[in-house]
C-alpha cells in the first residue's frame, strides 16, 4: 500500500513539475529583465530624470510570444514538452527554431519533482524539498544566462528553509541557524581573501547567499560536502572550457549553477556523502 502511494505521489508530483517547469522558463527568461528595468528607474531617478517609458512586464503579462516575430503563443503551443515536439521545436509563425532549453527544462523538474516525492515519500519534507529544488532550477539558470543570483528568490528561499527546520524537517533549527551564518561567511571570507590577494572580485554576492540558503535548509553539517562538491564540478568545468573550448581566463564563470547542483545532491544523498568523508577521515 505504502509503495502505491509513494508512486503515486512520483507520477502526480512528475505531472506538476512539468507545469512547474514550464512556469520557471518564463522566471528565468523574464526576471532578469525585470531587474534590469528596475535599475534603470533607479539610475533615473539619481540622476532627477523620469524613467524610460516601456511596456508592463511581470511574471504574468504581457502573455508569452516568440522572440523573433512576436507570434503570441496560445494555450495549445504552451503545453510542457509536448507542444515543443508537435511544433518539431519551431515557432508555428515564422518556423524560427525554438531552443531546445525550455524542454529541457521542464524534464528536468518534472525528473527531479519525481524522484524527490519517491525519495521522501508523503512527507512534510516532500513539499519543501520541492520548493528548494524548484527555486535551485531557476537559480542556476538565471546565473548560467546573466551572472546573477537574484536576491528575490534566494533571500525567501534562505527564510522558507529556517521555516521549515522550525520543526526540525531537515536539520534541528540550531544546526540551520549555524549552516546559514557559516554558508555566508565561508564564501564571503574566500572572497575578501581573494580580493587582498589578487585585486580582483573572485565571486559575487549571491553566491554567499545562495550558499546560506543551503545551510538554512540543510544545516551546517553539509556545507564541506556542498562546497567540495560545487569546487570540485566547477574546476573541472572551468579547466575544461579553457582547454577545449577556449575559453578566456579572465571571462568569469558562474558558480551558481555548481551550488545549485551541489544542494539538490546534498538534498538527497548528503547524509551518506558526509558519513563517507569522515569515515575516510577517521
Amino acid at each position: 500500500m505504502l509503495l502505491s502511494d509513494t508512486l503515486l505521489l512520483a507520477t502526480l508530483s512528475s505531472l506538476l513539475g512539468l507545469c512547474v517547469g514550464s512556469f520557471l522558463n518564463v522566471v528565468i527568461h523574464r526576471l532578469p529583465k525585470m531587474m534590469e528595468r528596475e535599475w534603470q528607474a533607479q539610475c533615473a531617478d539619481l540622476r532627477g530624470e523620469p524613467p524610460l517609458p516601456a511596456p508592463p512586464l511581470s511574471l504574468a503579462t504581457p502573455r508569452s510570444r516568440c522572440p523573433n516575430c512576436g507570434h503570441q503563443i496560445t494555450a495549445g503551443e504552451n503545453i510542457p514538452i509536448l507542444s515543443y515536439l508537435l511544433l518539431g521545436g519551431k515557432c508555428s509563425e515564422c518556423k524560427t527554431a525554438i531552443s531546445v532549453r525550455y524542454p529541457l527544462v521542464e524534464l528536468m523538474t518534472a525528473s527531479l519533482s519525481g524522484f524527490v516525492a519517491w525519495h521522501f515519500g508523503p512527507s512534510l519534507q516532500t513539499v519543501g524539498a520541492l520548493l528548494l529544488v524548484w527555486s535551485l532550477i531557476a537559480l542556476a539558470a538565471i546565473d548560467f544566462d546573466t551572472q546573477l543570483l537574484p536576491d528575490s528568490i534566494t533571500l525567501p528561499l534562505l527564510w522558507l528553509g529556517l521555516g521549515f527546520n522550525l520543526a526540525g524537517t531537515f536539520t534541528p533549527l540550531p544546526a540551520a541557524v549555524i549552516g546559514t551564518m557559516a554558508g555566508y561567511l565561508s564564501l564571503w571570507s574566500v572572497f575578501w581573501l581573494f580580493k587582498l590577494a589578487t585585486g580582483k572580485e573572485g565571486m559575487g554576492y549571491g553566491d554567499f547567499k545562495l550558499l546560506a540558503a543551503l545551510g538554512a535548509w540543510l544545516g551546517w553539517t553539509m556545507l564541506p560536502a556542498i562546497i567540495l562538491l560545487s569546487s570540485l564540478v566547477g574546476a573541472s568545468v572551468g579547466i575544461a572550457l579553457i582547454v577545449f573550448a577556449r575559453h578566456g581566463r579572465n571571462i568569469p564563470i558562474p558558480f551558481g549553477p555548481y551550488l545549485a547542483a551541489a544542494g539538490v545532491i546534498a538534498l538527497l544523498w548528503g547524509k551518506q556523502l558526509t558519513q563517507g568523508y569522515l569515515g575516510l577521515i577517521y
